[in-house]
Parts: C-alpha cells; sequence; structure tokens
C-alpha cells in the first residue's frame, strides 16, 4: 500500500508508516506522476485533485486536511470509484477565534463599542454558529443568513440576503466556494451587493477569497463606502492584490483556521477515515503532542477595566491578530511560507482563566467563548 501525504499536515509523521509506504511532498508538488501507483492521498487546499492529477492512478481514497472541498473534483471522484473526505467543522473554533479578534481589532480602530452593534453572518454551519454564539456572548445584535439551512431546518430562519447587507455594522462570510447552482457564492459579493451595504459597515472575510469580486472590493474601500475590510483569504493566492493587502485593516495569509487544535482535530479526521476505509487498526486516533500555550492559566491583566475592554485584554493575550497582519504587509511575497510555518496558536478552548476578582459579567463572556473559567 502507497500513500501519498501533504507535508505540512502536522502531526502525521510516523501514524502511517507501520501499515503502508508514506511518500511526503508539498501540496503543489503532488502531481499525476507520484500519485499514478498510490492508494491514497491525504492533502490540503493547494493539491488540485481532478482527472489532471487522478487519470490512469490507483487512487481510491482522498482526504483532505482541511473543511474546504472545492479542489476536489468530486463528481470525477463519484464517477471513478475513488472515495473522498473533507474534515468538516475541524477549525470551526480557530477561525471563531480569529473573527473575534477581528471584531475586537476593529472596535478598537473605529473607537466604537461592540455591544449593540449589528453583525451580520453568512453562512451558519459549523463556523457561522460558533461565531454567531461568540457575538451573543459579546453582546452583539445578530442577522443570520443562510439558505440552505433553512431549507433542511424549518426552524432555522435565513433573513434576506438585502436586509443583512442593509442593516449589519458588521458582515462576516463563513460560506463555501459554489461556482454555479442555486447556492452560488462565487462573487457573492459584487458591485451590487457591496452597494447595498450600510454606509460605513465593516466587512470580514475568512470564507473563500472568490467569494468576494476584488475589482469591486476595492472601490468600495477607496470610495470610503465601506469603513474597512478584514481578509484572510483571496482571489488568485498566493499572487494577491497588494493594494487591497495594503489598503485592509487586517490582511493575513489565509490562516483563520490554523489553530494547532484545528489542525490536530484535521489530521485525524482524514487519518481515521483512511484508516476505517482500509481497515487499518488505529481506533479513534488523536495527536498526543500538541504544544501547549506560553501558559495554560490566564490572569486578566487589567481586572478593575470595564467587562469589555477586560474582554479585550484577554482575547489580545491568547490572540493578537495584528502580528499576523503586519508579518504579512511586511513581506507579502511570503504567503505560502507564512502559512506554512505559521506560529503557534491555540483555540480559546485551552485556556483557563482565573475568576479572581474579575465581576460575573466578564466570566461569562469569556465562558461564551469558550475559555474555561475558575
Amino acid at each position: 500500500m502507497k500513500i501519498v501525504v501533504d507535508d505540512k499536515i502536522p502531526f502525521i509523521r510516523g501514524v502511517l508508516e507501520p501499515f503502508s509506504e508514506v511518500i511526503y511532498a508539498s501540496g503543489a508538488r503532488i502531481d499525476s506522476r507520484l500519485v499514478r501507483d498510490a492508494d491514497a492521498l491525504l492533502v490540503r487546499t493547494r493539491t488540485i485533485c481532478d482527472e489532471t492529477l487522478l487519470d490512469g492512478s490507483n487512487v481510491r481514497f482522498i482526504g483532505s486536511a482541511t473543511i474546504g472541498y472545492d479542489h476536489i473534483d468530486t463528481g470525477y471522484c463519484e464517477n471513478h470509484d475513488i472515495a473522498w473526505t473533507n474534515s468538516p467543522g475541524c477549525n470551526s473554533s480557530s477561525v471563531m477565534q480569529y473573527v473575534v479578534s477581528a471584531l475586537c481589532f476593529i472596535s478598537d480602530n473605529s473607537g466604537f463599542s461592540l455591544k449593540n452593534r449589528t453583525l451580520g453572518i453568512v453562512g451558519v454551519g459549523n463556523i457561522g454558529s460558533k461565531v454567531e454564539k461568540a457575538a451573543k456572548a459579546l453582546g452583539m445584535h445578530l442577522l443570520l443568513r443562510d439558505p440552505p439551512r433553512s431549507r433542511v431546518e424549518p426552524g432555522f430562519s435565513s433573513v434576506p440576503f438585502e436586509r443583512l447587507l442593509r442593516e449589519s455594522d458588521i458582515v462576516t462570510l463563513h460560506v463555501p466556494l459554489n461556482r454555479s447552482g442555486k447556492d452560488k457564492t462565487y462573487h457573492l459579493l459584487d458591485a451590487r451587493s457591496l452597494g447595498m451595504m450600510k454606509r460605513g459597515a465593516w466587512l470580514i472575510n475568512s470564507s473563500r477569497g472568490e467569494v468576494v469580486d476584488t475589482r469591486s472590493l476595492k472601490k468600495a474601500v477607496f470610495s470610503g463606502n465601506l469603513s474597512g475590510v478584514v481578509l484572510d483569504v483571496w482571489e488568485n493566492e498566493p499572487d494577491i492584490d497588494l493594494e487591497l493587502m495594503e489598503a485592509a485593516l487586517i490582511s493575513t495569509p489565509h490562516i483563520a483556521g490554523y489553530s494547532l487544535d484545528g489542525k490536530a482535530n484535521g489530521t485525524a479526521y482524514v487519518v481515521n477515515s483512511l484508516a476505517r476505509h482500509f481497515g487499518l487498526p488505529l481506533g479513534n486516533w488523536y495527536p498526543g503532542n500538541i504544544p501547549l500555550p506560553a501558559s495554560g492559566r490566564l490572569e486578566i491583566p487589567v481586572v478593575d477595566a470595564p467587562c469589555e475592554e477586560a474582554i479585550k485584554e484577554v482575547v489580545r493575550s491568547v490572540y493578537a491578530i495584528v502580528g499576523d497582519s503586519d508579518r504579512l504587509k511586511k513581506a507579502p511575497s511570503t504567503f505560502e511560507s507564512l502559512r506554512g510555518n505559521y506560529i503557534v496558536r491555540r483555540d480559546f478552548s485551552a485556556y483557563t482563566v482565573a475568576a479572581e476578582k474579575i465581576g460575573r459579567d466578564v466570566a461569562k463572556v469569556l465562558e461564551g467563548l469558550g475559555m474555561r473559567v475558575i
């Protein structure tokens, strides 16, 4: 048995070697020659799994250690008896943390409180639902849009897109990339829809770059119709639009879901899926060597600060999003390197916060963000 593995999938080395020959390669260099006699591929988004890669190969299983799967030609796989899986929800807590950090940074930059501001969430699945819970904990009003979910879940109310754009102070996107069909999301935000947004609103995109039309977004930002944007994903990655990168309040290299916890979840999901498919005796495998945060116990730095300021201080202590932005803006040509050699970041759930001398209001919000309060 032979398995080709993206060499940037963490925690996986040594796991499959007892059962198979394992070949590690960078995602962009996994080609038809390499996979021709492979039985399985474990990849990330940089490997396009389509006919060009797979035709004539022995591949019978593809596992992507990511939540997205637009890099897999699922139709081709299904027509050629190739099982495939992504890793749904694996990094949802990581992306939620990214959005919360972005919200705090926008609030500080704009001088307004998050409490009672309206957040429009487009896409309320694994990630959007966690963003919804966190925003509620922060005291924000919410407008939710997810037509696919409303069709299968009668109790879920999806607001009209125009209303969400018109009334939201901040819009955050958490949709898959669908290039066609009833739920098409390609250029979901174009000149027309961006023009519907409340003047002075903010946009956060951590879904897929192609969900937003770059040219129209630049016009909306440069004209002042939007106060600003936070972008983790871009059209034509890694060859991103440098003008937009500079103009964005926060620009990051597609790392919103790159906490170690999210990566570990994604790796575990594809390893266990592969094990079930081929009958490998791995049980419910999970990495046992995830580095701990610098401190598993956080003290709120300013205990006398108002509730929202105390929350922001804790969020900055766990993850200061501006550092990721500064690194990209300083050297945009290192986009892929910044992704491949990302800093150690842990989810909120990895942290325990001491509740001594803090009010119940602060503790309740921290719990809503996923931290453990003692």
